[in-house]
C-alpha cells in the first residue's frame, strides 16, 4: 500500500536570526550558502549538516548568493554592495562557526574581498553573472560579466566586467515599464543576452549586436503584478518566471543568432506556438486583461498575428550606422508558450532544477511548489515551515541533455507519477554500482552530499529546510 504521508524534510538547518532570503549550492553539492537578512552568510557543510564558515558579508538583506568556481563566491546585498570573496575549503579554517542565532563576543572574522562594487539595491533584484566570452569556460571563467539594476534609472540595467570591473553596457528595455525586478544574463551561442522581468509584469528579452546596439527579441506582459523571479531551462531554450499574482508563466528565447532565411526583408526567430492558458487543475480559466499582450512599443511594421518588428533597445555605446540598425532590426515576439493560474499568489526564488525536468518556487503561504518544466503541473507540495518562505535552492543533479530520456517518458502517462519512476530509475542505477572498496563514513557521508537532490528552502523563520525529492 502506498505511503501517503506528506513529505518530510531530511533535515532542519537551524541558526539564522534573521529571515533567509537567499540560498546557493557549491562546490559539487558539499556545501549550502545561505543569506539572511542582516546580512550573514552561513556556509553549511552537507557532509555534517554543520555550519563551516559563517560571516556578516553585508550590513543589510543579502539579495543574492552565487559560486563563481571553488574558490570564489559572489554576494549582492541592499547596502549597495556587490563583492566578490575568496572561499576556497583552505579559508574555512580561520573563519568562525558561531552561527548568528548565537551571541558572539568577538567580531566574525571575513575572507579575504577580491571585488567590490558599488551597486543599486532599491529594485530588490538580485544580481546575474556569466563568462565574459562564450568561448570561455563556464565552470571557471577567469573573467565575468555582472548584470545588476543601473544605479541612476532603476529600469536600466547595468553590466560591468570583473575584474576590470568597468561598466560595460546601460541596457534600457523600456522606461514605463518600472524598476527591474529579475534579470539573467546569459550567452546564446555568441549573443550575450538579458532576460529581465520589470515592476508592472513585462517580461523582455534583449540580444547585444555586432554593432554594440541591444535588440529586443520577446516582450510580453502575463502578470498584473510585478514580477518577482525568473530563470531559464539548462538548454536555453525557453525561461520561466513568476509573480505577486498567481500566474506562473513559461516563455520563448530568441535563437542564438538571427537566421538567414528573410521575408520582406526581415530576419524572423523561431518561436513556438502559443499554447492554451490554464490552471493548475487543468481547466480553462476566463483570460483576464492582464494575461493578454497589448502592445508595449511603437510598431515598425507587420511581423505577422503575433509578432512585429521593432527598433532596438537604448545602449550607452557608440550610435550604430543606419546599416547596423537595419541588420539589427528583428521581429519581437509578444506570446509566451504557455501561462498557467496556479492560484496562489506570491511565488519567488523561482529556480529550474539543472536536469531541466522540473522547478521550484518559494510561497509566500510558506509553502514550496515543484513543477513539471514541460507542462506547468504541479507536481509536489512541501510544507513544513510555519510563515512564508523567501528563497529555494536546487542541488545539481546533472545535465539536460542527460534528462532526455527521462522527459519523453513523461509524454503520454500520469506527469508525477513517470516524473518520479525515471528519477528513481536513473539513481538506482547509481547505486547499484558494484563497490571495489567498503567506504569509509566520512566518504558516504560526502557521496550522499553530492549524489542527494536536494531541494533547500530559506524562510522568513530563519530556519532552512533540506529534502531530498524526485
Amino acid at each position: 500500500m502506498a505511503d501517503d504521508r506528506p513529505a518530510q524534510p531530511k533535515s532542519i538547518l537551524r541558526g539564522h536570526k534573521a529571515q533567509v532570503h537567499a540560498a546557493a549550492f557549491v562546490r559539487s553539492n558539499e556545501r549550502l550558502l545561505t543569506g539572511d537578512a542582516d546580512g550573514f552568510l552561513v556556509a553549511w557543510d552537507l557532509t555534517i549538516m554543520r555550519p563551516r564558515a559563517v560571516w556578516q558579508a553585508h550590513e543589510n538583506v543579502i539579495l543574492g548568493v552565487a559560486g563563481w568556481d571553488a574558490d570564489r563566491i559572489i554576494t549582492h546585498g541592499r547596502d549597495n554592495k556587490l563583492i566578490v570573496w575568496q572561499f576556497g575549503e583552505q579559508d574555512e579554517d580561520r573563519l568562525s562557526t558561531t552561527l548568528p542565532l548565537d551571541p558572539s563576543p568577538d567580531p566574525r572574522p571575513q575572507p579575504w574581498i577580491q571585488y567590490m562594487l558599488e551597486v543599486n539595491t532599491m529594485n530588490f533584484c538580485s544580481f546575474s553573472f556569466c563568462p565574459a566570452s562564450p568561448d570561455s569556460s563556464p565552470v571557471a571563467p577567469e573573467e565575468a560579466l555582472v548584470a545588476v539594476p543601473n544605479t541612476l534609472a532603476s529600469e536600466a540595467i547595468d553590466i560591468f566586467h570583473l575584474p576590470s570591473q568597468e561598466r560595460r553596457h546601460t541596457v534600457k528595455l523600456g522606461e514605463k515599464n518600472g524598476m527591474v525586478m529579475a534579470l539573467s544574463l546569459f550567452y546564446l551561442g555568441q549573443s550575450l543576452t538579458v532576460v529581465a522581468g520589470f515592476e508592472d509584469g513585462v517580461a523582455a528579452v534583449a540580444q547585444l549586436g555586432s554593432h554594440g546596439s541591444w535588440t529586443i527579441r520577446y516582450q510580453t506582459k502575463c502578470h498584473s503584478q510585478p514580477i518577482l523571479s525568473l530563470d531559464l531551462s539548462p538548454n536555453r531554450d525557453f525561461f520561466f518566471t513568476s509573480s505577486a499574482d498567481s500566474i506562473i508563466a513559461k516563455h520563448p528565447l530568441p535563437l542564438p543568432t538571427p537566421p538567414k532565411t528573410v521575408e520582406n526583408g526581415i530576419s524572423r526567430p523561431s518561436i513556438s506556438q502559443q499554447e492554451t492558458i490554464t490552471d493548475s487543475q487543468g481547466s480553462k480559466p476566463a483570460e483576464t486583461p492582464s494575461m493578454k499582450s497589448p502592445p508595449l512599443l511603437s510598431t515598425a511594421g507587420s511581423g505577422g498575428e503575433h509578432n512585429r518588428v521593432v527598433p532596438t533597445a537604448t545602449t550607452t555605446t557608440p550610435q550604430t550606422t543606419n546599416a547596423a540598425v537595419e541588420e539589427a532590426r528583428v521581429v519581437l515576439a509578444e506570446q509566451p508558450i504557455k501561462v498557467i493560474n496556479t492560484k496562489h499568489a506570491g511565488q519567488q526564488s523561482l529556480h529550474v532544477r539543472s536536469d531541466g525536468l522540473v522547478f521550484a518556487t518559494a510561497g509566500w503561504d510558506a509553502k514550496v511548489r515543484v513543477y513539471s518544466a514541460k507542462t506547468l503541473r504541479e507536481v509536489a507540495v512541501l510544507k513544513w515551515h510555519q510563515v512564508g518562505c523567501f528563497a529555494v535552492a536546487f542541488a545539481a543533479v546533472g545535465t539536460a541533455n542527460d534528462a532526455t530520456a527521462s522527459a519523453d517518458s513523461t509524454k503520454n502517462g500520469d506527469d508525477t507519477a513517470s516524473l518520479a519512476q525515471s528519477q528513481l530509475s536513473a539513481r538506482t542505477s547509481v547505486t547499484t554500482v558494484p563497490k571495489l572498496v567498503e567506504l569509509s563514513v566520512r566518504d558516504k557521508r560526502m557521496r550522499q552530499a553530492k549524489t542527494a537532490h536536494w531541494l533547500a528552502a530559506g524562510s522568513k523563520d530563519g530556519k532552512v529546510s533540506l529534502w531530498d525529492i524526485f
